[in-house]
Protein backbone atom coordinates (compact mmCIF):
# COMPACT_ATOMS: atom_id res chain seq x y z
CA UNK A 1 0.00 0.00 0.00
CA UNK A 2 2.87 2.33 0.83
CA UNK A 3 4.52 1.59 -2.52
CA UNK A 4 1.24 2.36 -4.31
CA UNK A 5 0.97 5.68 -2.47
CA UNK A 6 4.61 6.49 -3.28
CA UNK A 7 3.99 5.89 -7.00
CA UNK A 8 1.00 8.23 -6.96
CA UNK A 9 3.02 10.92 -5.22
CA UNK A 10 6.01 10.83 -7.62
CA UNK A 11 4.61 13.35 -10.19
CA UNK A 12 3.16 15.55 -7.44
CA UNK A 13 6.47 15.70 -5.57
CA UNK A 14 8.30 16.34 -8.84
CA UNK A 15 6.31 19.48 -9.68
CA UNK A 16 8.26 22.65 -9.06
CA UNK A 17 6.79 26.13 -9.21
CA UNK A 18 8.94 26.96 -12.23
CA UNK A 19 7.20 24.14 -14.17
CA UNK A 20 3.62 25.27 -13.52
CA UNK A 21 3.41 28.13 -16.08
CA UNK A 22 4.80 25.84 -18.81
CA UNK A 23 2.31 23.12 -17.86
CA UNK A 24 -0.50 25.65 -18.29
CA UNK A 25 0.44 25.94 -21.97
CA UNK A 26 0.26 22.16 -22.40
CA UNK A 27 -3.06 22.12 -20.53
CA UNK A 28 -4.43 24.75 -22.92
CA UNK A 29 -3.43 22.60 -25.90
CA UNK A 30 -5.10 19.55 -24.33
CA UNK A 31 -8.30 21.55 -23.86
CA UNK A 32 -8.35 22.61 -27.52
CA UNK A 33 -11.16 20.15 -28.28
CA UNK A 34 -13.58 21.93 -25.94
CA UNK A 35 -15.76 23.28 -28.77
CA UNK A 36 -15.30 20.24 -31.06
CA UNK A 37 -18.80 18.81 -30.58
CA UNK A 38 -20.46 22.19 -31.12
CA UNK A 39 -18.34 22.78 -34.22
CA UNK A 40 -19.16 19.35 -35.68
CA UNK A 41 -22.90 19.88 -35.34
CA UNK A 42 -22.77 23.46 -36.63
CA UNK A 43 -20.80 22.43 -39.73
CA UNK A 44 -23.28 19.63 -40.41
CA UNK A 45 -26.30 21.92 -40.00
CA UNK A 46 -25.12 25.14 -41.62
CA UNK A 47 -22.36 24.47 -44.15
CA UNK A 48 -22.58 22.78 -47.53
CA UNK A 49 -18.99 21.86 -48.24
CA UNK A 50 -18.49 19.74 -51.34
CA UNK A 51 -16.12 16.77 -51.46
CA UNK A 52 -13.56 18.98 -53.18
CA UNK A 53 -13.85 21.60 -50.43
CA UNK A 54 -13.43 18.98 -47.71
CA UNK A 55 -10.33 17.53 -49.43
CA UNK A 56 -8.85 21.00 -49.77
CA UNK A 57 -9.58 21.77 -46.11
CA UNK A 58 -7.96 18.52 -44.99
CA UNK A 59 -4.85 19.30 -47.02
CA UNK A 60 -4.54 22.84 -45.74
CA UNK A 61 -5.04 21.84 -42.10
CA UNK A 62 -2.17 19.32 -42.29
CA UNK A 63 0.27 21.78 -43.85
CA UNK A 64 1.08 23.74 -40.63
CA UNK A 65 2.06 20.48 -38.88
CA UNK A 66 4.10 19.45 -41.92
CA UNK A 67 6.18 22.63 -41.87
CA UNK A 68 6.96 22.70 -38.13
CA UNK A 69 10.65 23.05 -39.03
CA UNK A 70 9.90 26.57 -40.32
CA UNK A 71 8.39 27.54 -36.96
CA UNK A 72 11.33 25.87 -35.23
CA UNK A 73 13.74 28.04 -37.21
CA UNK A 74 11.75 31.14 -36.32
CA UNK A 75 11.90 30.28 -32.61
CA UNK A 76 15.63 29.56 -32.79
CA UNK A 77 16.72 32.47 -34.97
CA UNK A 78 14.22 35.34 -35.09
CA UNK A 79 13.99 37.70 -32.10
CA UNK A 80 10.82 39.81 -31.95
CA UNK A 81 10.30 42.52 -29.35
CA UNK A 82 13.39 41.27 -27.51
CA UNK A 83 12.19 37.66 -27.26
CA UNK A 84 12.76 34.49 -29.27
CA UNK A 85 10.49 32.31 -27.11
CA UNK A 86 7.62 34.00 -25.24
CA UNK A 87 6.61 36.30 -28.05
CA UNK A 88 5.76 33.33 -30.26
CA UNK A 89 3.38 31.90 -27.65
CA UNK A 90 1.63 35.29 -27.53
CA UNK A 91 1.41 35.27 -31.34
CA UNK A 92 0.04 31.72 -31.29
CA UNK A 93 -2.54 32.66 -28.64
CA UNK A 94 -3.62 35.71 -30.65
CA UNK A 95 -4.05 33.54 -33.76
CA UNK A 96 -6.16 31.04 -31.80
CA UNK A 97 -8.20 33.93 -30.42
CA UNK A 98 -8.67 35.40 -33.90
CA UNK A 99 -9.82 32.05 -35.30
CA UNK A 100 -12.25 31.62 -32.38
CA UNK A 101 -13.65 35.15 -32.79
CA UNK A 102 -14.24 34.40 -36.48
CA UNK A 103 -16.16 31.27 -35.47
CA UNK A 104 -18.21 33.28 -32.96
CA UNK A 105 -19.05 35.70 -35.74
CA UNK A 106 -19.99 32.85 -38.09
CA UNK A 107 -22.28 30.95 -35.74
CA UNK A 108 -24.02 34.15 -34.59
CA UNK A 109 -24.45 35.48 -38.16
CA UNK A 110 -22.53 38.63 -37.21
CA UNK A 111 -23.00 41.60 -39.50
CA UNK A 112 -19.24 42.08 -39.99
CA UNK A 113 -19.09 38.73 -41.80
CA UNK A 114 -22.32 39.15 -43.75
CA UNK A 115 -20.57 39.81 -47.06
CA UNK A 116 -18.44 36.66 -46.99
CA UNK A 117 -19.25 33.05 -47.83
CA UNK A 118 -19.55 31.01 -44.63
CA UNK A 119 -17.54 28.12 -46.06
CA UNK A 120 -14.57 30.33 -46.90
CA UNK A 121 -14.60 32.04 -43.52
CA UNK A 122 -14.79 28.67 -41.76
CA UNK A 123 -11.80 27.31 -43.71
CA UNK A 124 -9.78 30.46 -43.01
CA UNK A 125 -10.67 30.39 -39.30
CA UNK A 126 -9.66 26.70 -39.09
CA UNK A 127 -6.29 27.30 -40.73
CA UNK A 128 -5.53 30.34 -38.54
CA UNK A 129 -6.38 28.37 -35.38
CA UNK A 130 -4.24 25.38 -36.38
CA UNK A 131 -1.26 27.64 -37.13
CA UNK A 132 -1.63 29.12 -33.65
CA UNK A 133 -1.60 25.70 -31.98
CA UNK A 134 1.35 24.47 -34.06
CA UNK A 135 3.37 27.56 -33.16
CA UNK A 136 2.61 27.14 -29.46
CA UNK A 137 3.42 23.42 -29.64
CA UNK A 138 6.88 24.10 -31.08
CA UNK A 139 7.66 26.77 -28.49
CA UNK A 140 6.33 24.76 -25.53
CA UNK A 141 8.49 21.76 -26.45
CA UNK A 142 11.50 24.03 -26.81
CA UNK A 143 10.87 25.72 -23.45
CA UNK A 144 10.53 22.31 -21.75
CA UNK A 145 14.33 22.06 -21.93
CA UNK A 146 14.85 25.56 -20.57
CA UNK A 147 13.04 25.49 -17.21
CA UNK A 148 15.47 23.01 -15.65
CA UNK A 149 18.08 23.67 -13.00
CA UNK A 150 21.35 23.77 -14.98
CA UNK A 151 23.53 23.60 -11.84
CA UNK A 152 22.87 19.84 -11.50
CA UNK A 153 25.07 17.04 -12.78
CA UNK A 154 24.39 15.34 -16.11
CA UNK A 155 22.39 12.42 -14.67
CA UNK A 156 20.16 14.73 -12.59
CA UNK A 157 19.52 16.93 -15.62
CA UNK A 158 18.57 13.85 -17.68
CA UNK A 159 16.05 12.77 -15.04
CA UNK A 160 14.61 16.26 -14.72
CA UNK A 161 14.19 16.53 -18.51
CA UNK A 162 12.40 13.16 -18.48
CA UNK A 163 10.12 14.20 -15.61
CA UNK A 164 9.19 17.44 -17.35
CA UNK A 165 8.09 15.42 -20.41
CA UNK A 166 6.02 13.17 -18.13
CA UNK A 167 4.41 16.16 -16.42
CA UNK A 168 3.73 17.85 -19.78
CA UNK A 169 1.90 14.76 -21.10
CA UNK A 170 0.01 14.44 -17.82
CA UNK A 171 -1.07 18.08 -18.02
CA UNK A 172 -2.20 17.61 -21.61
CA UNK A 173 -3.94 14.32 -20.72
CA UNK A 174 -5.76 15.85 -17.74
CA UNK A 175 -7.10 18.59 -20.02
CA UNK A 176 -8.23 16.11 -22.69
CA UNK A 177 -10.00 14.00 -20.08
CA UNK A 178 -11.52 17.07 -18.39
CA UNK A 179 -13.21 18.32 -21.57
CA UNK A 180 -14.01 14.86 -23.02
CA UNK A 181 -17.43 14.62 -21.39
CA UNK A 182 -18.25 18.22 -20.54
CA UNK A 183 -17.94 19.48 -24.13
CA UNK A 184 -20.85 17.29 -25.24
CA UNK A 185 -22.97 18.02 -22.18
CA UNK A 186 -22.51 21.80 -22.44
CA UNK A 187 -23.12 21.73 -26.21
CA UNK A 188 -26.64 20.43 -25.47
CA UNK A 189 -27.33 23.30 -23.07
CA UNK A 190 -25.65 26.34 -24.58
CA UNK A 191 -25.81 27.92 -28.00
CA UNK A 192 -22.98 27.57 -30.53
CA UNK A 193 -22.03 31.19 -29.89
CA UNK A 194 -21.76 30.60 -26.13
CA UNK A 195 -19.65 27.46 -26.59
CA UNK A 196 -17.12 29.24 -28.81
CA UNK A 197 -17.10 32.24 -26.47
CA UNK A 198 -16.30 30.01 -23.49
CA UNK A 199 -13.48 28.39 -25.50
CA UNK A 200 -11.60 31.71 -25.45
CA UNK A 201 -10.27 30.53 -22.07
CA UNK A 202 -7.81 28.37 -24.05
CA UNK A 203 -5.60 31.14 -25.49
CA UNK A 204 -5.97 33.08 -22.21
CA UNK A 205 -4.45 30.14 -20.31
CA UNK A 206 -1.53 30.07 -22.76
CA UNK A 207 -0.88 33.77 -22.28
CA UNK A 208 -1.01 33.48 -18.48
CA UNK A 209 1.43 30.58 -18.60
CA UNK A 210 3.96 32.24 -20.89
CA UNK A 211 3.77 35.50 -18.93
CA UNK A 212 4.77 33.74 -15.71
CA UNK A 213 7.28 31.19 -17.03
CA UNK A 214 10.97 31.74 -16.24
CA UNK A 215 13.48 30.34 -18.71
CA UNK A 216 17.20 29.86 -18.88
CA UNK A 217 18.71 32.43 -21.25
CA UNK A 218 19.44 31.07 -24.75
CA UNK A 219 20.97 33.23 -27.44
CA UNK A 220 19.44 33.07 -30.94
CA UNK A 221 21.34 31.00 -33.51
CA UNK A 222 21.97 31.98 -37.16
CA UNK A 223 19.17 31.14 -39.58
CA UNK A 224 19.64 27.82 -41.35
CA UNK A 225 18.46 28.81 -44.81
CA UNK A 226 18.39 25.22 -46.08
CA UNK A 227 15.91 24.21 -43.41
CA UNK A 228 13.89 27.42 -43.45
CA UNK A 229 13.35 27.75 -47.20
CA UNK A 230 13.46 23.99 -47.73
CA UNK A 231 10.52 23.74 -45.33
CA UNK A 232 8.47 26.10 -47.51
CA UNK A 233 9.35 24.09 -50.64
CA UNK A 234 8.40 20.87 -48.85
CA UNK A 235 5.04 22.34 -47.76
CA UNK A 236 4.29 23.36 -51.34
CA UNK A 237 5.11 19.83 -52.53
CA UNK A 238 2.76 18.24 -49.96
CA UNK A 239 -0.09 20.59 -50.91
CA UNK A 240 0.32 19.92 -54.64
CA UNK A 241 0.49 16.14 -54.23
CA UNK A 242 -2.39 16.01 -51.76
CA UNK A 243 -4.70 18.45 -53.51
CA UNK A 244 -4.22 16.95 -57.00
CA UNK A 245 -4.71 13.35 -55.77
CA UNK A 246 -1.53 12.07 -57.41
CA UNK A 247 -1.50 8.24 -57.74
CA UNK A 248 0.33 6.53 -54.84
CA UNK A 249 0.48 9.94 -53.16
CA UNK A 250 0.72 8.34 -49.70
CA UNK A 251 3.91 6.45 -50.57
CA UNK A 252 5.37 9.41 -52.46
CA UNK A 253 4.80 11.82 -49.58
CA UNK A 254 6.13 9.24 -47.08
CA UNK A 255 9.47 8.65 -48.83
CA UNK A 256 10.00 12.30 -49.74
CA UNK A 257 9.12 13.37 -46.19
CA UNK A 258 11.54 10.83 -44.72
CA UNK A 259 14.39 11.94 -46.97
CA UNK A 260 13.75 15.63 -46.35
CA UNK A 261 13.55 15.31 -42.56
CA UNK A 262 16.61 13.03 -42.31
CA UNK A 263 18.61 15.42 -44.48
CA UNK A 264 17.57 18.40 -42.35
CA UNK A 265 18.40 16.54 -39.12
CA UNK A 266 21.81 15.64 -40.50
CA UNK A 267 22.50 19.28 -41.35
CA UNK A 268 21.32 20.36 -37.91
CA UNK A 269 23.74 18.11 -35.97
CA UNK A 270 26.68 18.29 -38.38
CA UNK A 271 28.91 20.15 -35.88
CA UNK A 272 28.05 18.02 -32.81
CA UNK A 273 30.33 15.42 -31.21
CA UNK A 274 30.35 12.34 -33.53
CA UNK A 275 29.80 10.05 -30.52
CA UNK A 276 26.68 12.01 -29.54
CA UNK A 277 25.44 12.00 -33.14
CA UNK A 278 25.90 8.22 -33.33
CA UNK A 279 23.94 7.75 -30.11
CA UNK A 280 21.13 9.95 -31.45
CA UNK A 281 20.98 8.04 -34.75
CA UNK A 282 20.83 4.64 -33.04
CA UNK A 283 18.13 5.77 -30.60
CA UNK A 284 16.13 7.29 -33.47
CA UNK A 285 16.26 3.99 -35.39
CA UNK A 286 15.00 2.04 -32.37
CA UNK A 287 12.09 4.37 -31.58
CA UNK A 288 11.20 4.80 -35.28
CA UNK A 289 10.96 1.03 -35.78
CA UNK A 290 8.94 0.61 -32.58
CA UNK A 291 6.38 3.21 -33.69
CA UNK A 292 6.27 1.97 -37.31
CA UNK A 293 4.87 -1.47 -36.49
CA UNK A 294 1.58 -2.31 -38.28
CA UNK A 295 -1.86 -2.64 -36.75
CA UNK A 296 -4.73 -4.93 -37.74
CA UNK A 297 -6.82 -2.04 -39.02
CA UNK A 298 -10.61 -1.63 -39.11
CA UNK A 299 -11.23 -5.34 -39.89
CA UNK A 300 -10.96 -6.21 -36.21
CA UNK A 301 -13.58 -3.58 -35.30
CA UNK A 302 -15.90 -4.90 -38.04
CA UNK A 303 -15.55 -8.43 -36.67
CA UNK A 304 -16.19 -7.25 -33.11
CA UNK A 305 -19.38 -5.52 -34.27
CA UNK A 306 -20.65 -8.42 -36.41
CA UNK A 307 -19.59 -11.39 -34.30
CA UNK A 308 -19.29 -10.08 -30.74
CA UNK A 309 -22.16 -7.59 -30.90
CA UNK A 310 -20.16 -4.57 -29.76
CA UNK A 311 -22.21 -1.41 -30.34
CA UNK A 312 -21.48 2.32 -30.49
CA UNK A 313 -22.12 2.81 -26.79
CA UNK A 314 -19.71 0.05 -25.85
CA UNK A 315 -16.98 1.42 -28.12
CA UNK A 316 -17.60 4.80 -26.49
CA UNK A 317 -17.14 3.21 -23.08
CA UNK A 318 -13.89 1.61 -24.26
CA UNK A 319 -12.63 5.00 -25.46
CA UNK A 320 -13.51 6.76 -22.21
CA UNK A 321 -11.97 3.97 -20.14
CA UNK A 322 -8.86 4.02 -22.27
CA UNK A 323 -8.40 7.78 -21.86
CA UNK A 324 -8.82 7.63 -18.10
CA UNK A 325 -6.54 4.65 -17.54
CA UNK A 326 -3.90 5.92 -19.96
CA UNK A 327 -3.67 9.00 -17.79
CA UNK A 328 -3.55 6.91 -14.61
CA UNK A 329 -0.96 4.54 -16.10
CA UNK A 330 1.29 7.40 -17.09
CA UNK A 331 0.96 8.86 -13.60
CA UNK A 332 1.81 5.54 -11.93
CA UNK A 333 4.74 4.67 -14.21
CA UNK A 334 6.46 8.06 -14.12
CA UNK A 335 9.10 6.95 -11.61
CA UNK A 336 9.95 3.86 -13.65
CA UNK A 337 10.21 5.79 -16.94
CA UNK A 338 12.71 8.37 -15.71
CA UNK A 339 14.95 5.82 -13.97
CA UNK A 340 15.26 3.19 -16.71
CA UNK A 341 17.12 3.04 -20.01
CA UNK A 342 15.30 3.60 -23.29
CA UNK A 343 16.18 0.11 -24.58
CA UNK A 344 15.03 -1.64 -21.41
CA UNK A 345 11.67 0.17 -21.32
CA UNK A 346 11.02 -0.48 -25.03
CA UNK A 347 11.84 -4.19 -24.69
CA UNK A 348 9.41 -4.53 -21.78
CA UNK A 349 6.76 -2.51 -23.64
CA UNK A 350 7.14 -4.80 -26.68
CA UNK A 351 6.81 -7.92 -24.56
CA UNK A 352 3.83 -6.58 -22.62
CA UNK A 353 2.19 -5.22 -25.78
CA UNK A 354 2.50 -8.63 -27.45
CA UNK A 355 1.08 -10.36 -24.38
CA UNK A 356 -1.87 -7.98 -24.34
CA UNK A 357 -2.63 -8.82 -27.98
CA UNK A 358 -3.29 -12.45 -27.06
CA UNK A 359 -6.77 -11.94 -25.47
CA UNK A 360 -8.09 -10.46 -28.75
CA UNK A 361 -6.51 -13.33 -30.69
CA UNK A 362 -8.06 -15.76 -28.23
CA UNK A 363 -11.51 -14.22 -28.73
CA UNK A 364 -11.23 -14.79 -32.50
CA UNK A 365 -10.69 -18.51 -31.85
CA UNK A 366 -13.46 -18.62 -29.22
CA UNK A 367 -11.19 -19.18 -26.22
CA UNK A 368 -13.30 -16.81 -24.09
CA UNK A 369 -16.38 -18.98 -24.76
CA UNK A 370 -14.53 -22.13 -23.73
CA UNK A 371 -13.46 -20.40 -20.52
CA UNK A 372 -16.95 -19.08 -19.84
CA UNK A 373 -15.91 -15.41 -20.16
CA UNK A 374 -17.99 -12.60 -21.66
CA UNK A 375 -16.36 -10.97 -24.70
CA UNK A 376 -17.13 -7.46 -23.42
CA UNK A 377 -15.45 -8.20 -20.11
CA UNK A 378 -12.32 -9.41 -21.93
CA UNK A 379 -12.31 -6.27 -24.12
CA UNK A 380 -12.71 -3.97 -21.11
CA UNK A 381 -9.89 -5.66 -19.20
CA UNK A 382 -7.63 -5.62 -22.26
CA UNK A 383 -8.30 -1.91 -22.85
CA UNK A 384 -7.74 -1.13 -19.18
CA UNK A 385 -4.36 -2.86 -19.11
CA UNK A 386 -3.03 -1.71 -22.49
CA UNK A 387 -4.09 1.97 -22.47
CA UNK A 388 -0.95 3.60 -20.95
CA UNK A 389 1.57 2.28 -23.46
CA UNK A 390 1.13 4.85 -26.24
CA UNK A 391 1.64 7.59 -23.64
CA UNK A 392 4.80 5.92 -22.34
CA UNK A 393 6.26 5.54 -25.84
CA UNK A 394 5.58 9.22 -26.51
CA UNK A 395 7.33 10.29 -23.29
CA UNK A 396 10.35 8.13 -24.15
CA UNK A 397 10.59 9.83 -27.52
CA UNK A 398 10.29 13.32 -26.04
CA UNK A 399 12.83 12.52 -23.32
CA UNK A 400 15.37 11.43 -25.93
CA UNK A 401 14.72 14.58 -27.95
CA UNK A 402 15.05 16.83 -24.89
CA UNK A 403 18.29 15.23 -23.67
CA UNK A 404 20.06 15.67 -27.01
CA UNK A 405 18.55 19.01 -28.08
CA UNK A 406 21.45 21.12 -29.43
CA UNK A 407 21.81 24.50 -27.75
CA UNK A 408 20.49 27.38 -29.83
CA UNK A 409 18.65 25.02 -32.20
CA UNK A 410 16.15 23.40 -29.87
CA UNK A 411 13.03 24.68 -31.61
CA UNK A 412 14.10 23.29 -34.99
CA UNK A 413 15.31 20.08 -33.32
CA UNK A 414 11.96 19.40 -31.63
CA UNK A 415 10.06 20.23 -34.82
CA UNK A 416 12.13 17.91 -37.00
CA UNK A 417 12.11 15.05 -34.51
CA UNK A 418 8.33 15.36 -34.11
CA UNK A 419 8.05 15.19 -37.91
CA UNK A 420 10.21 12.06 -37.94
CA UNK A 421 8.00 10.33 -35.38
CA UNK A 422 4.89 11.32 -37.35
CA UNK A 423 6.51 9.74 -40.41
CA UNK A 424 6.95 6.54 -38.38
CA UNK A 425 3.20 6.56 -37.70
CA UNK A 426 2.63 7.01 -41.45
CA UNK A 427 4.88 3.99 -42.06
CA UNK A 428 2.70 2.00 -39.66
CA UNK A 429 -0.39 3.00 -41.62
CA UNK A 430 1.16 2.11 -44.98
CA UNK A 431 2.41 -1.22 -43.62
CA UNK A 432 -1.07 -1.98 -42.25
CA UNK A 433 -2.65 -1.09 -45.61
CA UNK A 434 -0.50 -3.57 -47.51
CA UNK A 435 -1.15 -6.34 -44.97
CA UNK A 436 -4.87 -5.76 -45.44
CA UNK A 437 -4.38 -6.07 -49.21
CA UNK A 438 -2.56 -9.36 -48.68
CA UNK A 439 -5.15 -10.74 -46.27
CA UNK A 440 -8.43 -9.55 -47.76
CA UNK A 441 -11.21 -9.16 -45.19
CA UNK A 442 -14.63 -7.80 -46.07
CA UNK A 443 -17.71 -6.79 -44.14
CA UNK A 444 -21.24 -7.15 -45.44
CA UNK A 445 -22.49 -4.15 -47.42
CA UNK A 446 -25.91 -3.73 -48.96
CA UNK A 447 -27.99 -1.26 -50.94
CA UNK A 448 -31.77 -1.24 -51.05
CA UNK A 449 -31.84 -4.48 -49.03
CA UNK A 450 -29.64 -6.19 -51.64
CA UNK A 451 -26.29 -7.54 -50.40
CA UNK A 452 -23.45 -6.15 -52.50
CA UNK A 453 -20.49 -7.61 -50.59
CA UNK A 454 -20.53 -10.72 -48.43
CA UNK A 455 -18.81 -10.64 -45.02
CA UNK A 456 -15.59 -12.67 -45.01
CA UNK A 457 -13.43 -12.84 -41.87
CA UNK A 458 -11.62 -16.09 -42.75
CA UNK A 459 -8.19 -14.41 -42.94
CA UNK A 460 -8.58 -12.30 -39.79
CA UNK A 461 -6.85 -14.92 -37.62
CA UNK A 462 -3.84 -15.04 -39.97
CA UNK A 463 -3.73 -11.23 -40.07
CA UNK A 464 -3.79 -11.08 -36.25
CA UNK A 465 -0.96 -13.62 -36.01
CA UNK A 466 1.08 -11.72 -38.62
CA UNK A 467 0.68 -8.35 -36.89
CA UNK A 468 1.48 -9.83 -33.46
CA UNK A 469 4.62 -11.66 -34.66
CA UNK A 470 5.95 -8.71 -36.67
CA UNK A 471 5.22 -6.35 -33.77
CA UNK A 472 7.24 -8.58 -31.44
CA UNK A 473 10.15 -9.85 -33.53
CA UNK A 474 11.12 -6.71 -35.46
CA UNK A 475 11.33 -4.29 -32.48
CA UNK A 476 13.17 -6.82 -30.26
CA UNK A 477 15.76 -7.62 -32.95
CA UNK A 478 16.20 -3.90 -33.71
CA UNK A 479 16.62 -2.98 -30.03
CA UNK A 480 19.15 -5.75 -29.43
CA UNK A 481 21.13 -4.86 -32.57
CA UNK A 482 20.98 -1.08 -32.14
CA UNK A 483 21.03 -0.63 -28.37
CA UNK A 484 21.00 3.14 -27.75
CA UNK A 485 22.07 2.60 -24.15
CA UNK A 486 25.12 0.41 -24.81
CA UNK A 487 28.39 1.88 -23.55
CA UNK A 488 29.70 4.29 -26.16
CA UNK A 489 27.53 2.47 -28.74
CA UNK A 490 30.50 0.54 -30.02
Amino acid sequence: MQNFFDMIMVPIKAIKMRYVPLLLIYFAYGASGFSAVAETFWVKEHLHLSAENLIALGVWLTVPWTIKMIFGQMVDSFTLFGSNRKVYVYIGALLIMLGTLMMIGLVSDAQWLAGYAKEKVYILASVITVVGFVLQDVVADTMSTEVIDTTQNEEEIRKELAMIQVLARLSLGVAVFAVAGIKGWLAQIYSYETMFTISLFIPVLSMIGVTLVKLNTVEPSPLNKEIFFGGFAFALFVVLVGYNEVPHSQLIVFFVSLMVVLYMLRRLVIDLDPVVVRHIKIAMIVIFVYRAMPSVGPALTWWEIDHLGFDKAFFGNLGQLGAALALLGMWMSSKYIINQSIAKVLIWMTIIGTTLSLPVLGMYYGVHTMLGLDARTVALVDTAVSSPFDYIAQVLMLTLIAIHAPSGRKGTWFALMASLMNIAISASGIFSTYLNKLFVITRETSKDAVIITQANYDDLGVLLWTVILIGFIVPIVTILKFNPDASNNK
